[in-house]
């Protein structure tokens, strides 16, 4: 009883918040790996820095161009998921059959690179990103003070998410999408384009990146490393939701962020290896993951 009456609700409530806004950000990084390894078998390292891309295309669009926050939420993923299909097209499908060890060193490269870039453009330290207007401000709760650019992020991926799983798991568009990559032979005897399919769905994960790098921007501060940070904890997400599912990715990033907020006010030393844990522990139990299914 004395546990319970030290707790102190608003700090809890708190991190439980902050949580979720790291899980907003997990689930819709880890549903673009989740896309692009499902349904193309390509294991993409380049997720990270492409989340960065986005965040930065979103301050150059504001600083450069007068491109407010509402037409980067739209035309930023556009631009980055426009981006991915070059690197698909040029780089990844030559060593498209080959092993997955390839493109993941491939997409690493990429990632080292585009970082080394924006580092050298911008330097090391972080550029702010103004908060739109409409979303400061924020609602006093009875438990917890809610900041509205917070709860903006939270709603705005869940929607994100649900309507990608949706599409890919119960529309005709879906089932072309899974369809084309599971026996591409039959679908192109059918009259499929299965090339343009596979470069879409590869632009369309690579494009939630950049999403997401929109949504970070007024969060967290832009810089070269944004990306690198947060691409081991989304792999580790996903292999714990399991490699490949949609739905495991959404609900496994959302949940992490939730163990990590929690973490973070009872035990905030082990807040940064928590999800690592759990990996642990899954692949102990489950070796495909929460929601995979196995080989």
């Amino acid at each position: 009883m004395a546990f319970f009456l030290d707790i102190n609700l608003f700090a809890l409530f708190g991190q439980l918040l902050i949580g979720l806004i790291n899980g907003s950000f997990y689930a819709l990084l880890a549903l673009g790996l989740a896309i692009i390894f499902g349904l193309l078998k390509i294991i993409n390292f380049s997720q990270g820095a492409l989340y960065m891309l986005g965040a930065f295309a979103a301050w150059m669009g504001l600083n450069y161009l007068g491109l407010n926050y509402w037409w980067a939420l739209i035309l930023v993923p556009l631009a980055v998921g426009a981006f991915g299909i070059v690197l698909e097209r040029i780089l990844i499908r030559p060593i498209a059959n080959e092993d997955h060890l390839y493109s993941l060193l491939l997409t690493f490269g990429i990632a080292l690179v585009l970082q080394g870039l924006f580092t050298q453009w911008f330097g090391s330290s972080g550029l702010s990103y103004a908060m739109p207007e409409e979303l400061k401000g924020g609602t006093r709760l009875p438990f917890m003070y809610l900041p509205n650019y917070r709860a903006w992020i939270i709603v705005f991926s869940l929607v994100v998410c649900a309507g990608t799983w949706f599409m890919i798991e119960k529309t005709r568009l879906g089932a072309y999408l899974r369809a084309g990559t599971e026996n591409p032979h039959l679908m192109q005897a059918f009259g499929i384009n299965v090339p343009l399919i596979v470069t879409l769905t590869y632009g369309f994960g690579v494009g939630l990146a950049g999403l997401a790098g929109v949504l970070a921007a007024p969060v967290y501060s832009v810089s070269p490393d944004m990306g690198s940070n947060i691409l081991i904890v989304v792999f580790a997400i996903v292999v714990i939701g399991g490699m490949g599912s949609i739905g495991g990715a959404i609900f496994t990033g959302l949940a992490m962020g939730i163990v990590e907020g929690l973490t973070k006010y009872f035990y905030p030393e082990a807040s940064n290896t928590v999800i690592f844990l759990v990996m642990v522990l899954v692949l102990l139990i489950k070796p495909a993951g929460l929601f995979g299914k196995e080989a």
